[in-house]
């Protein structure tokens, strides 16, 4: 069955009155990409709903604090992984002065802290007022993200504050990849490691970790418990409504951005395709997301979707 027979099977149950169209402003939305794996599946499952739509999109790889600014300078439209409370800072000036909305919460029960590899946590490393202690083991190193990630900066302010004794330490700055490949390798020969950890990432899978606890006055309570929003451009939802309301009801858990970043990462294959197979089977969450809203043109989602195979 092709994924336009499955839209339309989710949309049918909400039968939907032909409304205004977006305007042709509207027609190509813009996406940031910062190289995080649960943004390249939130972004890919979201673009294929939007091209069944009648709407194009595009890419642009940029990092977070770029992101902001983009949004700011009517550059992109829309960011789908806005990490809250660590992107505070960096969102906060745009927030403040309207250039930047949070739309919509699109994720829940999240953490974003710092993790040991189990080696290290069974020896006694299990909160950030052990790090310190543990300087020689960990080669005095704190690995991290790209620079300019909203994790990085608040390790490099624990830093700089000498908070739990860390003002000897070393931010080790690369990619969310070179993060995890430097903590299998410290595994491979028997080493410790203290990184930037999360969920949902399959890290929680591929690495045998554990999350500190401690962090609260940095990352925030229960483990950097965060919450994800979508965040857009000002004006994007009152400019084009239909779009608006379908970034509204969009939301994701953590088992299926678990399950599509370890089927995009460890076999290799395609974000749309992994996103295309995850749509089909998952119609009633299609359903929910398309939940008044209509093709960018205006017209009812059923005689669109009818016709033609997928792209």
């Amino acid at each position: 069955m092709t994924l336009k027979k499955y839209l339309l099977a989710a949309a049918l149950s909400t039968p939907m009155l032909a409304q205004a169209a977006d305007p042709e402003s509207c027609s190509l939305v813009r996406f940031a990409d910062v190289g995080w794996t649960d943004l390249i599946t939130t972004n890919a499952v979201t673009r294929l709903v939007l091209s069944e739509l009648g709407y194009r999109s595009q890419i642009k790889r940029l990092s977070v604090p770029q992101t902001f600014k983009a949004l700011r300078n009517n550059e992109l439209e829309v960011f789908l992984d806005t990490w809250m409370p660590s992107s505070e800072k960096d969102i906060r000036p745009y927030l403040d002065d309207g250039s930047v909305e949070l739309l919509a919460i699109n994720l829940e029960g999240a953490k974003y802290t710092l993790a040991t590899n189990q080696a290290a946590y069974d020896a006694g490393l299990k909160d950030f007022a052990d790090i310190a202690k543990f300087s020689k083991q960990l080669d005095g190193k704190i690995y991290g993200i790209e620079p300019g990630n909203g994790g990085n900066q608040l390790i490099q302010r624990m830093i700089d504050k000498n908070a739990f004794g860390l003002a000897g330490f070393k931010l080790v700055e690369s990619s969310e990849t070179d993060m995890i490949l430097s903590v299998k390798r410290a595994d491979h020969l028997d080493k410790w490691a203290v990184f930037l950890g999360w969920e949902p990432h399959p890290m929680n899978n591929q690495l045998n970790m554990r999350y500190l606890s401690g962090g609260d006055d940095y990352f925030g309570p229960n483990l950097g418990g965060a919450t994800v929003y979508t965040a857009v451009r000002k004006g994007l939802a009152s400019q084009c409504p239909n779009l608006g309301r379908l970034l509204k009801n969009i939301r994701f858990s953590l088992q299926m951005e678990n399950d599509l970043m370890e089927a995009i990462l460890n076999q290799n294959t395609n974000p749309r395709r992994e996103a295309k197979a995850w749509l089909k089977a998952n119609p009633q969450v299609v359903n929910e997301w398309l939940q008044g809203v209509t093709m960018r043109d205006g017209n009812p989602i059923k005689p669109r979707l009818e016709a033609g195979q997928t792209q």
